[in-house]
């Protein structure tokens, strides 16, 4: 059973409480990282994304363009840390493009 929370707690902290209490850290990551591909690549490059899926620590990516996954697969550690710090934590460690 949950431990109660006063009744002066903030809907964040009860939030965080939940999720912590629950185990759903690492759904909600998979959730952050997705929006995170979708924002910071731009329609351009979504158009080409089938899937974008988080495993543990890496990212797989599905493209549907093998021009596009070869001129991505250059900046591999730049995606790492531009998608790390849209989602705020360190959650991917590697990226591959498929």
């Amino acid at each position: 059973m949950a431990k109660r929370l006063s009744n002066e707690s903030s809907i964040g902290d009860v939030l965080k409480q939940f999720i912590e209490v629950n185990k759903l850290q690492a759904g909600m990551d998979k959730i952050d990282v997705a929006a995170a591909w979708k924002s910071l690549m731009g329609n351009g490059v979504n158009n080409y994304t089938k899937e974008v899926a988080l495993r543990g620590t890496t990212l797989y990516v599905s493209l549907t363009s093998a021009v596009l996954r070869e001129e991505l697969s250059y900046g591999k550690q730049k995606i790492i840390k531009m998608i790390n710090e849209e989602v705020g934590k360190e959650v991917i460690k590697e990226v591959i493009l498929r």
